[in-house]
């Protein structure tokens, strides 16, 4: 059906399409006629509405009625213009949840659609007049609303969920990484102090192999070894000269100091004492002598 074929059947404001053995709807052919705000496509042979069917925004009153719809399109809700919408004795079971959205319908029939959600029917109630029709749009258009609301509730809890969900998943990923950076951290340190016990023992047994190498050159060259009784020895040796000078320059001394004043009493005892230190190291001289023989 052409524009030009709808013309023909547009009055004023309405577009009269029924008894038209409509099997699909002329939706691009409509959209072109905007003064058409009144559509009529009741007693036809339609099942569904197309998708674009929302486009036709500038519609004011629908009648459908006397169909086979089972459905409506889910983006019903665009025709925000909506007011008068008749779904009298067709087939549907539901409505779209945008149906909450047409916030200007003001009268609606929804009899004789055998199929339809008993709750939803009980909702729209009988619609036998002018008054009935209008309390039905009203009351299916704050059920709708209402159960809108609830499922975009359950979609928030539902986004939370998956929020929580993803956010314990990247928590958990999170100290997996970390535990897996720990390991490496210790693997690493546990290979460093490996090496660090490899590289001692190695430098150890080398020490051990110079001191040992060291001692066999000793023993080939015939070299010996200072034995620790010398060295006590030639200690000894110092502190007996160093006594035995002592006590001569005290003996010289005394001697020296006794020639110059004879009558002083403490000379006699002093001669007895240079004689006794005299004597004393002589014995001493002479037990270095043998000791250094020995």
């Amino acid at each position: 059906m052409g524009k030009e074929s709808l013309r023909d059947h547009l009055d004023g404001k309405e577009l009269d399409l029924s008894l038209s053995n409509l099997t699909k709807v002329p939706v691009r052919e409509l959209a072109a006629l905007p003064k058409a705000t009144h559509l009529d496509l009741s007693c036809n042979q339609l099942s569904s509405l197309p998708e674009n069917f929302s486009s036709l925004t500038h519609i004011v009153k629908l009648d459908l009625s006397k169909n086979s719809l089972t459905c409506l399109p889910e983006n019903i809700g665009n025709l925000h213009s909506l007011q008068h919408l008749d779904l009298l004795g067709n087939q549907l079971e539901h409505l779209p949840i945008s149906f909450a959205n047409l916030r200007n319908l003001r009268w609606l029939d929804l009899k004789d659609n055998s199929n339809l959600d008993k709750d939803l029917k009980k909702v729209a109630g009988d619609c036998l007049d002018d008054k009935q029709c209008r309390e039905c749009a009203k009351r299916v258009v704050a059920y709708m609303s209402d159960i809108q609301k609830e499922l975009e509730n359950q979609q928030q809890k539902k986004v939370e969920k998956e929020k929580k969900k993803a956010a314990a998943r990247e928590r958990k990923k999170e100290a997996q990484r970390k535990e897996k950076q720990l390991q490496k951290q210790l693997e690493r340190q546990r290979k460093t102090e490996e090496y660090e016990a490899a590289i001692a023992a190695k430098r150890l047994k080398e020490e051990k192999k110079e001191r040992k190498n060291a001692k066999g050159a000793q023993k080939a060259n015939g070299v010996q070894h200072t034995p620790v009784k010398a060295k006590s020895g030639t200690s000894c040796l110092v502190v007996f000269i160093t006594l035995f000078v002592t006590l001569v320059a005290l003996s010289l001394g005394i001697y020296f100091f006794c020639e110059s004043d004879k009558t002083n009493v403490l000379c006699v005892d002093l001669h007895w004492a240079v004689d006794s230190v005299v004597t004393t190291a002589k014995d001493w001289t002479q037990q270095l002598r043998d000791k250094l023989a020995s």
